[in-house]
This record gives structure tokens, C-alpha cells and sequence, in this order.
């Protein structure tokens, strides 16, 4: 056990969760499936914007607002509400990497406590984890819906900090967002970045303290 560390955080949406299946779920309701992604960036890039102006909104609104607006002109194969509803109802579908459930075992059976932090539904959290199995293995799953911002902003992390009554020093953040990782740092706390794609890690953000492919190679390296 690394003893600069008392509790790992991690993010859940494309950290914890594959998101990969939610291009069937616009496919099915006849829009492109790399609509998928482009939903999650614009949902994203709106609850940064709040963020930054001081407000906030909560992921399923934005999302469900996003979905509103992407929809004009695609030519669906059911009403709108419908579109809209069938494609929310797939983040309750969704599954973890298949590298989380081992890692956090292990990263659990080193001695380290174990939370979320989501700009998502803790609801959905719960139930994802609870599926694998592995939900007893997290003190708590936090929300930024319980805190002034969305992470990146520092005060979501700071959040966090309180709820699980450690100094941000105290924590690490799991993340495949640099935007995450980078707030992460700049609010004190140290920072790994789960590369599962091999992918350049921007210039312009704080560098993670460990970057590694899986979970599970990051309970190694802080064992190490």
C-alpha cells in the first residue's frame, strides 16, 4: 500500500463503464451510432459550461435536452420521446471494463478505501457495481449533484475531500479523462490516468502521477 494514499476515488462514466454499447441504442432507434459520441461530448462541453459560469445542472437533463436537439432531421424509426427515452435507459444497461472488477479487488485487498465521484447518477453507479459484484468493495459512491460544481471545478473534489473526511492529498483519482485527471491535480490531489487505448496524453493538462493501461496494473505499481 502506497502510505501517500488513504483513499482512491474513481470516475465512473468511460472509467468504470464501457459506453461502447450505447452506439447500438441510437443505431436502434435509427440515428448513426458515432451520434453516441458526439451526445456524450456536447453533454459534457454544457455541464463544464455551467460549471464555469457558477451553475449546474444535472446530467440527466442536459443529456436528455442534448438528445432533443441531436435528433431534428434524423430520420428515427420512433416517435421522438421514444428515441430519447430508449437511449437513456441504456446507461442503466451498461457494464464495466473487463479489467475494473479485478483491479478494484485488488486495489481493495491492498488496503485502500475505495469511492466514486460522478458527474453522473449515483443511482446508476450503484446499480452497475452491484451487478459485478463489487459495489461492498466502495465506502461511498459521491455525486456532483450533492456538490457546488461539476468536476473539473476544484470544489467537486474538495466535495469529495470532506465527504470521505480526508485531505485531498490524501486521495488519488482514477480517470480516462485528462480533463478529470488535471482538475484532480490542480485541486491537490494525485492523479492516475487509465490509458486502455494508447493514447498521447495532452501537453497542456497537469501529468498524471501514473499512467497505466488497467486497474489492476495500477494496484501493482502502488504496490510496488
Amino acid at each position: 500500500m502506497n502510505a501517500a494514499t488513504a483513499v482512491i476515488v474513481f470516475d465512473v462514466n468511460e472509467t468504470l463503464s464501457d459506453m461502447l454499447p450505447m452506439e447500438s441504442r441510437f443505431v436502434e432507434v435509427g440515428a448513426p451510432g458515432y451520434l453516441a459520441h458526439i451526445w456524450f461530448a456536447a453533454l459534457l462541453r454544457d455541464g463544464f459550461a455551467l460549471a464555469a459560469s457558477g451553475g449546474s445542472a444535472k446530467f440527466s437533463v442536459i443529456g436528455t435536452e442534448m438528445l432533443h436537439h441531436l435528433f431534428r432531421g434524423v430520420a428515427l424509426t420512433c416517435t421522438l420521446d421514444e428515441a430519447v427515452s430508449h437511449v437513456l435507459e441504456g446507461l442503466s444497461t451498461l457494464k464495466l471494463h473487463p479489467d475494473v472488477a479485478d483491479g478494484v479487488r485488488a486495489l481493495k485487498d491492498s488496503g485502500y478505501r475505495l469511492a466514486t465521484l460522478s458527474n453522473g447518477s449515483a443511482r446508476l453507479a450503484q446499480a452497475m457495481l452491484t451487478e459485478a459484484g463489487i459495489r461492498d468493495n466502495f465506502d461511498t459512491l459521491l455525486t456532483v449533484e450533492d456538490a457546488p460544481a461539476w468536476k473539473p471545478v476544484g470544489s467537486a473534489y474538495h466535495y469529495a475531500a470532506k465527504a470521505l473526511g480526508v485531505q485531498t492529498a490524501e486521495m488519488l483519482l482514477v480517470a480516462v479523462h485528462p480533463w478529470d485527471t488535471h482538475g484532480a491535480a490542480q485541486a491537490g490531489l494525485r492523479t492516475a490516468w487509465i490509458n486502455r487505448g494508447d493514447a498521447p496524453y495532452p501537453s497542456y493538462f497537469a501529468q498524471p502521477d501514473y499512467t497505466v493501461p488497467t486497474l489492476h496494473e495500477l494496484a501493482a505499481r502502488l504496490n510496488a
